[in-house]
């Protein structure tokens, strides 16, 4: 039982894109991308150094492409996406674009129009008022949530059970910051603002016109997307469409999609490019799973192993392609 992760924002890197303009039809696709968004991610994922990948105009366009660049070599780029390859998929915020591009829920012109819209007016939102978010790590749950409430912030990220992002306005976070909750340390993140709060309002405004031109099919019925609300399963392009909009002033949950993962009997989770903050938060979480990062192309025969060894649905498909040959 596989299931595919896509990253969120803060897990980009400066020049993370560069081993992938080596492979066949790379280029090509990230040119197509860069019109669909409006940003030129060659040229940001190959050059720009941290302060300027770290825009969020420019962060998650950047990552919803290294996603799916990163997956074609092994589900084909003009084929029916990972829905077939895997048995779940999910993304971490932004990352949840990333996610519906692969299961072919979204057209890859669509995804990149969407996040380049989301992205902006997140930036925007973000502008107006001095806004940011901490991590706070460690400690009970009931009293770090208590402690985040007391000094009037929103949990706006649940990762795992030692870990809850805290968002709102700047001087109460430095408050919570200088007053951790007991047994547990506060991390100051470097974000443009209280992303996945009601200070993200505007934003879902803008996203709510947009996707009103947009058309999103089914995931393929054998892998379902699972939502940063609640983890809540979902199986038909339209509810996909809503949740992604409620999604930026609302918390992400990711714990409750490592509860899905666990509760389906996933063997095998595959993070990909730029991986390794949602297998970490697997590996203190989920025990026994085993856990594979698709992060340059030298990563890519491992992975296509590690598709073939957990996915469930590749052997659905294999039958598929039999029966038809024959």
């Amino acid at each position: 039982m596989l299931a595919i992760v896509c990253p969120g924002q803060g897990a980009q890197k400066p020049g993370f894109l560069a081993p992938w303009l080596e492979v066949a039809g790379v280029r090509d696709s990230l040119v197509a991308m860069s019109e669909a968004s409006g940003v030129d991610l060659i040229h940001h994922g190959t050059e720009s150094d941290a302060e300027t990948i770290r825009d969020t105009a420019v962060a998650q366009p950047l990552l919803v492409a290294a996603g799916i660049i990163a997956l074609d070599p092994l589900v084909g780029a003009a084929g029916s996406g990972a829905g077939p390859q895997a048995d779940l998929l999910a993304g971490h915020s932004v990352g949840e674009i990333t996610a519906a591009a692969l299961s072919g829920v979204l057209r890859r012109e669509d995804a990149m129009r969407l996040v380049a819209v989301r992205s902006r007016a997140m930036a925007a939102a973000a502008a107006a008022e001095p806004t940011s978010m901490a991590a706070v790590v460690g400690g009970t749950r009931e009293e770090v949530l208590t402690a985040i409430q007391e000094h009037g912030l929103t949990p706006a990220n649940i990762n795992s059970a030692a870990q809850v992002v805290a968002a709102g306005a700047k001087e109460r976070i430095d408050a919570l910051s200088a007053a951790p909750p007991a047994k547990a340390r506060v991390i100051p993140l470097q974000v443009a603002g209280a992303f996945h709060t009601s200070y993200m309002a505007p934003a879902r405004q803008e996203l709510e016109a947009l996707v009103a031109q947009l058309t999103a099919s089914d995931p393929h019925p054998q892998c379902p997307l699972v939502s940063n609300a609640a983890g809540e399963v979902v199986t038909e392009g339209g509810r996909y469409l809503e949740l992604i909009v409620n999604q930026v002033a609302a918390p992400v949950d990711w714990e409750a999609c490592m509860r899905v993962f666990a509760d389906r009997g996933v063997t095998g989770i595959l993070e990909v490019a730029p991986a390794g903050t949602l297998t970490g938060l697997a590996k203190r979480e989920l025990k026994g799973v085993a856990l594979m990062n698709l992060n340059t192309p030298e990563d890519l025969d491992a992975a296509g192993g590690f598709i073939r060894e957990h996915g469930s649905a590749v052997d659905r498909v294999d039958a598929v392609d039999h029966d038809e040959e024959n």
